[in-house]
């Protein structure tokens, strides 16, 4: 069985140059400043402050980052005083696509197998795929997915029978969809979201 990018991506180095760190968080200041309708009364500087605090989760950012997810604040939990962060890319993630659902799905395809899989991606990067309801928030945000689709994290009793969800949005509503979890398409990535 080939190495794949995301069981590889555990292997390196969960750190940033300062270098790297100070260009992530002018880029990631940009995005917040030109959406601020994404997070209506927050302030960069006490986001910015739990990012430099928070290596790991840096690092996890910066991995959406690098595979096209443009990430940014779409929250704030009060109770725990983390901001939420969610792949907000207008499309599926390009670095993303072409990926089956789980790890059970990519070992029962007998040929043409994808490279990786959604869920152990995911897991590598240190983020969780966005569920239907959070799908549905993001899309409140703004349009995306117009013309991909991105899984969502699939409830366990229809993952048991084999299907897996993915969600778009077509004629300005959202849909949910099932599929075998074994698919993959070109234009089908997934959908992170991070606490920090």
């Amino acid at each position: 069985m080939r190495a794949t990018t995301a069981r590889n991506i555990n292997n390196n180095k969960k750190g940033l140059s300062p270098e790297q760190c100070e260009q992530l968080l002018r880029a990631w200041k940009a995005r917040f400043e030109k959406n601020m309708n994404r997070h209506k009364g927050l302030e960069w500087a006490k986001i910015q402050a739990k990012l430099e605090a928070n290596t790991e989760k840096l690092w996890s950012l910066n991995e959406m980052e690098r595979t096209g997810g443009e990430p940014d604040v779409v929250g704030h939990d009060k109770k725990t005083g983390e901001y939420i962060f969610y792949d907000c890319s207008a499309e599926s993630p390009k670095g993303r696509r072409s990926f089956c659902y789980d790890c059970e799905a990519l070992e029962s395809r007998k040929e043409h197998k994808p490279e990786n899989n959604a869920l152990d991606m995911a897991a590598a990067m240190g983020i969780e795929l966005l569920t239907e309801e959070q799908y549905r928030e993001l899309q409140k945000l703004g349009n995306f997915d117009t013309k991909t689709s991105s899984w969502v994290k699939t409830p366990s009793d229809i993952r048991k029978l084999g299907g897996a969800l993915f969600c778009d949005r077509r004629y300005d509503t959202v849909f949910v969809y099932h599929n075998g979890a074994e698919s993959y398409y070109a234009a089908r990535a997934f959908r992170g979201s991070l606490r920090v």
